[in-house]
């Protein structure tokens, strides 16, 4: 650990020493749950069923591709619309260079019926950008630029829905952005950002700033009679009123994201110029230009360091937003994403008659990300959750935003029926890089597409559905989130990439969990299973000397007398240890593996630990070297005479390419083993998360890496992917801990990752009382 990541670590931390009541010294017969400060929540997660969105699928968009194109092609879902019946949704997908169509008339069921290549409609390195549906047609907006930036060149494509030929094109004379549709019907607006090359350093300038000519504008398109007769009439924006408006760079202007409301009136972001302008949609006219302004706020997260610490702040920065709606005809709001100046973290409401700021999300947007696990501490330092899409609607007659967060991987939803005082409703969990929010009122849908693919990873790219209302109560099992973190001085606790669980010895209805090395220091935290969703509500940090220390905690378990015991895994075999902690989170000893056991492990180590009596039980994730193909040891450890035995467990198997199957935790119950196992696929691919039982063994096992271990029976207590599945998410490929609470149900959590290669979503798992837990 570096000096500046440890004079984080205790930044964060010596807070957090004294809120927890707890000190480096303690006496033996202190306990967390004695001296622990208890966060509470300040959100209501809760609302009525007819009130809630509630998932009701996830659909992988690679899915929807020609028989012969491999799987492992870049595809993404980028903006979406659907035609009037609301039953077939139309995504733009950028990185494969088409549209796709998927039919959603059943919305758990979604089929994906098919793709439109763009090089069918002009050349193969055309880009739709965004689309929009018009009664019997799609409008298909295409990037036709090819890299060019200095001569940006688009189209609209006039496409048919029902046979997918193009009926008419029009030239734009520019590289579009974003496409909306006025209320009547009565004309389309398009953003013609002419967008700028990062790469290119104007004179006297920075690296990728402006301006880079030619300057953007607005093109209108009236949508009467037939689509051959459709004609562009060209908006440009006057210098001097953007230059007398504050804009940056008023000559070189990017409009990005369009919003018509009921008036006919056109609000347009100029994001790289901070911008924000209202134009006339049936006379062209620009009625205003303002600025977006900037935002100090405190609370947030700002350095990269593997820690989530709030106490950074960003002073006078330019919310420089992304997507923009109407509240009704008076108001707008922002997702302030920011670009390379700016990103305020949250989202705005502007007065649109005058660009007052009427309401601003400060750190509240960041905070929802910290409190249900979505912190992306990879982010931190650059513009942390990033709010880029934007919509608006109405749910049961009241005005409701959506606001997705392009890093943490979630869509907000909150009441603006009074546009100056906001009131949080719910948050919507999405497979990474949520784009599009589209909703189909006709239909009491949502539909957030994805724009980020990682074929390597098996994240895939994915188009999520929501129904609204009582129709869909019961879809979508457990709810998002079944697990938040409560706050302490107005603060929520900092958690993600949950991998360990265990009962509380001293309390039926309280587990302990704690954050692998995605977020350092190391701490144990408390969760409050009464609750629902669950609730961590203390965090104790582990210590040395006084201070912080990080550990990739893979698993734990409390002690009947006090404290912990920590499975850690190491880099490599010898970083493999079990740590012994007191009850105030003092190190009090270290317990290496054997030395010729930790030389035959790879980078995997151990991963479940379980205190039963006087022994401690242990299972390592994947065979030794000197052991044979799909045999994993679970290992028993005495410490009186600091003894080691070693049985086999014979795992199952797979013919995926570049699978492993592996153990991640393990428990004792009625004085039998439960040990929990997976392969490391997700999504459709997923075959192995299962819990099974193994009777703790009569007799020694053996002591060295060079003798066989005695393979032990195991037999199924259930199957996890059907609950896996049952959430209607992107099922998840770490199923990390296990535990048996006091009051005698069976809990599973995942481990999100901290985001990084996974979709991020934890899901605590409540399975009901272990005795009834089988699906065998």
């Amino acid at each position: 650990m570096s000096s500046s990541r440890v004079r984080a670590a205790v930044a964060a931390t010596v807070g957090t020493l004294i809120l927890a009541g707890c000190s480096t010294e303690s006496t033996e017969d202190e306990r967390p749950t004695d001296t622990a400060l208890k966060a509470t929540s300040p959100i209501e997660w809760n609302l009525p069923a007819d009130q809630s969105y509630h998932r009701t699928a996830t659909y992988p968009v690679y899915l929807n591709r020609a028989a012969e194109e491999p799987a492992e092609t870049e595809t993404v879902a980028e903006i979406s619309t659907v035609t009037p019946d609301g039953n077939t949704l139309i995504y733009t997908d950028a990185a494969a260079k088409r549209i796709g169509f998927l039919d959603i008339g059943d919305p758990a069921k979604p089929v994906g019926v098919g793709t439109l290549s763009l090089a069918e409609l002009g050349h193969q390195d055309d880009q739709p950008t965004s689309v929009a549906a018009v009664g019997e047609f799609v409008l298909v907006v295409v990037d036709t630029t090819g890299g060019d930036f200095a001569h940006p060149s688009g189209r609209l494509d006039v496409v048919s829905t029902a046979d997918r030929t193009r009926v008419h094109s029009i030239d734009l004379a520019g590289q579009p952005d974003s496409i909306a549709i006025s209320p009547d019907g009565a004309f389309a607006a398009i953003a013609m950002e002419n967008q700028r090359d990062e790469e290119f350093t104007p004179t006297d300038k920075s690296e990728g700033d402006l301006p880079q000519p030619p300057t953007g504008f607005i093109q209108l398109i009236g949508l009467a009679g037939t689509p051959n007769t459709w004609t562009p009439r060209r908006v440009d924006f006057d210098v001097d009123a953007a230059r007398a408006a504050g804009l940056d760079t008023p000559e070189d202007l990017e409009p990005e994201y369009v919003s018509v409301n009921s008036r006919g009136q056109v609000a347009v972001t100029l994001q790289e110029n901070n911008g924000i302008a209202v134009i006339d949609g049936h006379s062209g006219q620009v009625q205003k230009i303002f600025s977006a302004g900037s935002e100090s706020v405190d609370g947030i997260d700002t350095k990269e360091d593997d820690v989530i610490d709030q106490t950074g702040s960003i002073t006078d920065t330019p919310r420089e937003p992304d997507a923009i709606g109407w509240i009704g005809d008076d108001h707008l709001a922002t997702a302030n994403e920011g670009d390379w100046k700016g990103g305020t973290r949250g989202w705005t409401i502007f007065d649109a008659a005058t660009g007052d700021v009427v309401w601003d999300a400060g750190t509240s947007f960041e905070q929802l990300a910290v409190r249900t696990g979505l912190h992306i501490e990879s982010r931190a330092e650059a513009k942390g959750p990033e709010p880029e899409g934007l919509a608006i609607t109405e749910l049961g007659g009241t005005p409701v935003a959506l606001i997705a967060s392009e890093r943490s991987n979630f869509v907000a939803v909150y009441d603006v029926s009074d546009p100056k005082a906001p009131k949080f409703r719910q948050i919507l969990p999405t497979t990474p890089g949520p784009e599009g929010i589209l909703a189909i009122p006709s239909r009491n849908l949502l539909a957030i597409s994805s724009e980020a693919d990682d074929a390597e990873a098996r994240v895939r790219a994915s188009v999520t559905l929501y129904g609204h209302g009582e129709t869909f109560a019961g879809t979508g099992k457990p709810s998002f989130p079944s697990i938040v973190s409560g706050d302490l001085d107005g603060a929520p606790i900092g958690w993600g990439a949950l991998g360990a669980l265990s009962a509380d010895p001293r309390n039926d209805d309280r587990l302990y969990t704690a954050t692998d090395l995605a977020y350092g220091p190391a701490r144990v935290l408390g969760v409050d299973v009464a609750q629902e969703p669950a609730l961590i509500d203390t965090e104790l940090p582990i210590t040395k000397d006084g201070k912080p220390v990080t550990l990739d905690i893979e698993g734990l378990s409390a002690r009947p007398d006090g404290g912990f015991v920590l499975a850690v895994e190491g880099e490599d075999g010898p970083g493999n240890q079990l740590v012994y902690v007191d009850a105030a989170g003092k190190i009090e000893k270290r317990v290496p593996l054997p030395k010729d056991i930790a030389a035959q492990l790879g980078s995997q180590g151990l991963e479940g630990v379980a205190v039963h009596g006087d022994v401690v039980w242990v299972a390592l994730q994947r065979e030794l070297k000197t052991d044979p193909k799909g045999v994993a040891r679970l290992g028993r450890y005495t410490p009186d005479g600091d003894r080691w035995e070693w049985f086999g467990y014979q795992l199952e198997t797979t013919t995926a390419a570049d699978d492993w199957i592996g153990l991640s935790e393990i428990t004792v119950h009625n004085g039998e083993l439960l040990v929990l196992e997976r392969d490391k696929l997700n999504g459709p691919d997923a075959r192995v998360k299962a819990l099974y039982r193994v009777a703790i063994p009569d007799g020694a096992g053996v002591t060295a890496s060079t003798q066989p271990p005695r393979v032990l029976p195991k037999t199924l207590v259930r199957n996890l992917l059907p609950d896996l599945r049952a959430t209607n998410g992107y099922v998840q490929e770490k199923v990390e801990g296990v535990a048996v609470a006091g009051n005698q149900n069976l809990y599973v959590v995942t481990d999100n990752d901290g985001l990084e290669d996974a979709n991020g979503e934890t899901v605590l798992f409540n399975l009901g009382p272990v005795a009834e837990a089988s699906t065998v």
